[in-house]
């Protein structure tokens, strides 16, 4: 019987999330995958990218890793979770934060638990996840000019994604953070995405494109609309390739985003 560390090694797609008893909207882990080589990982997804080190440790009932941050935004973090592992299919439960190994499968609200299932991916998707797609823009040649209006810290009041309601719970942990052009959209700890953008004020409804830099959609242009109603905003991104919404719906095959987000804190905020 091979050893657990060897039948890891390849990429693994998160296909299935739970944070603090909060399920993550299957569209919103587009392209989030672990990756194992050797005894080290490399985690990408929901926004953020991570490496480190992993140590597993079979014998316990239940099973035991440690995944050890040495890039990313948890660098110097160790996260402490448990696994089971069934031909192609790892389940883990490990920490979001606090240094308390969970003792069972199970995300539940204040826990600071995330549960996950991973599926293995074939050859041709580890093929894909190996080599990064060039991006479809040029950031330097690209003119950005600041959005005073959008600029801020936004929380977000409820969230579709192509025809599908956000969990209520979950939609409350996201963030909205914007500084000059640059936006981070983040849930509870977690970065989904970043994105440089451009806004045109001329069109009815106002226009928006996305450049994201981190993501799902890293190296893709999203285009979208947005309306400002006092310390309301609400955006309806299309998806890439696809052409600008005209209306601010999100409905099923869509493939569109529509957000909802009140602000919190006005001006250049801290990330």
């Amino acid at each position: 019987m091979k050893e657990d560390l060897e039948r890891l090694q390849g990429v693994w797609n998160i296909v299935s999330l739970e944070m603090e008893g909060q399920a993550v909207a299957a569209g919103m882990l587009t392209g989030a995958r672990i990756e194992i080589q050797g005894a080290r990982f490399t985690s990408t997804g929901m926004g953020g990218e991570y490496e480190g080190t992993i140590e597993i440790e079979a014998s316990k009932n239940p099973r035991t890793f440690n995944l050890n941050f040495t890039k990313g935004p948890e660098k110097g973090n160790t996260s402490l979770g448990i696994y089971q592992l069934e031909e192609d299919t790892w389940r883990i439960c490990l920490t979001t934060r606090g240094a308390d190994r969970p003792k069972k499968f199970a995300s539940e609200p204040g826990a600071g638990h995330a549960l996950e299932v991973l599926k293995r991916a074939s050859a041709a998707g580890q093929s894909a996840a190996t080599g990064a797609a060039a991006p479809e823009f040029d950031l330097d040649k690209l003119h950005f000019e600041p959005a005073a209006e959008l600029e801020g810290e936004w929380s977000m009041v409820s969230g579709v994604l192509d025809g599908q309601p956000l969990d209520k719970r979950f939609a409350a942990t996201g963030r909205r953070v914007v500084e000059g052009n640059e936006l981070t959209v983040l849930f509870g700890p977690q970065v989904y995405s970043k994105a440089k953008f451009t806004v045109d004020r001329s069109k009815t409804p106002r226009a928006i494109d996305y450049y994201n830099t981190q993501g799902g959609n890293a190296g893709k242009t999203q285009y979208g609309i947005y309306e400002l109603i006092g310390k309301t905003l609400q955006l309806c991104l299309a998806a890439p390739g696809q052409e600008r919404p005209e209306d601010f719906t999100s409905a099923p095959g869509s493939a569109r985003t529509l957000t909802v987000w009140t602000l919190v804190k006005k001006g250049t905020p801290a990330k």
